[in-house]
């Protein structure tokens, strides 16, 4: 079988030495971006390669025109999971230590948008794994290059105009995945603008989690999500949040719960106030 949204720790650790298994430590810190590979480097699960938010998992930023972490374009992103050895036939397994937030979650969404479904998030993420005792070294990792031929599912991912013209539609339903503060406009810590897009709902990714940064239980997922879709399909819902980032454990968490997968907004809102044309609420 194969493992498409979540993997326990208990399973992942049955699979440690198979070379058909590749496993990305994600984990990274918005306020200190060089502290992810730190912590690589200090101890990760054995076989791990260390997957870079900005520098792997993101394309360059344009200030006034991009988000803060605009998608790589696909000839980047088929090179850089050529050069992790992931190809058909390879389980990948992501983790983090923010529940799949900071970036397992964009590691998964990405190679799921170029066609590779055997991905999944490590449930509970670092802090899982060594709950657990389980086994850790402090190498640096590597993988044989394989070659990943990537199969765009465009359908994935919404523009700017895009979630204009669906947040004005009551067929669609456009969700804020961040806080209620920001999304309030009352706390804004990271863009230079509050508020959200006029129209969209708010769920925060956090909803999705236990205190341990596990995923919640399915049928509470169920429940979250199919009070606020109000019979909106999955393939008509659109997720962002403050990058492109977070808002993938609304995605993921959809997913896991059997709801469809939901589309994602990949500029978001520090893309959204690029343009003053666009309106904002508070």
């Amino acid at each position: 079988m194969i493992f498409t949204t979540l993997i326990s720790t208990t399973e992942l650790a049955r699979h440690l030495d198979e070379p058909d298994w590749a496993i990305l430590d994600c984990r990274f810190t918005l306020t200190d971006p060089p502290r992810g590979r730190r912590d690589y480097l200090q101890a990760h699960i054995p076989g791990a390669v260390y997957a870079h938010l900005d520098e792997d998992l993101s394309g360059l930023m344009v200030r006034g025109q991009t988000g803060r972490h605009p998608l790589p374009s696909i000839e980047m992103a088929a090179q850089t999971f050529s050069n992790w050895g992931i190809a058909p036939g390879v389980q990948v397994v992501a983790y983090d230590d923010a529940g799949g937030a900071l970036a397992a979650g964009r590691a998964w969404w990405m190679l799921g948008w170029l066609g590779h479904k055997a991905v999944a998030v490590l449930d509970g993420g670092w802090q899982a794994w060594q709950r657990q005792g389980l086994p850790v070294w402090n190498r640096e990792d590597t993988r044989s290059p394989r070659l990943f031929i990537p199969h765009e599912h465009p359908e994935k991912v919404v523009n700017a105009s895009q979630v204009d013209a669906m947040r004005l539609d009551p067929a669609y339903r456009v969700f804020d995945g961040r806080s209620a503060e920001r999304y309030h406009g009352e706390n804004e810590t990271i863009d230079p603008i509050a508020g959200h897009i006029p129209g969209a709902w708010n769920v925060p990714y956090m909803d999705n989690l236990t205190p341990y940064n596990t995923f919640r239980p399915v049928y509470e997922l169920r429940a979250l999500y199919q009070a606020e879709f109000e019979n909106v399909p999955a393939e008509r819902t659109v997720f962002y949040c403050g990058s492109g980032v977070t808002s993938i454990v609304n995605i993921l968490a959809m997913a896991h719960a059997g709801l469809g997968e939901a589309r994602l907004y990949a500029g978001s809102w520090s893309e959204w106030i690029t343009d003053p044309k666009r309106p904002v609420e508070k």
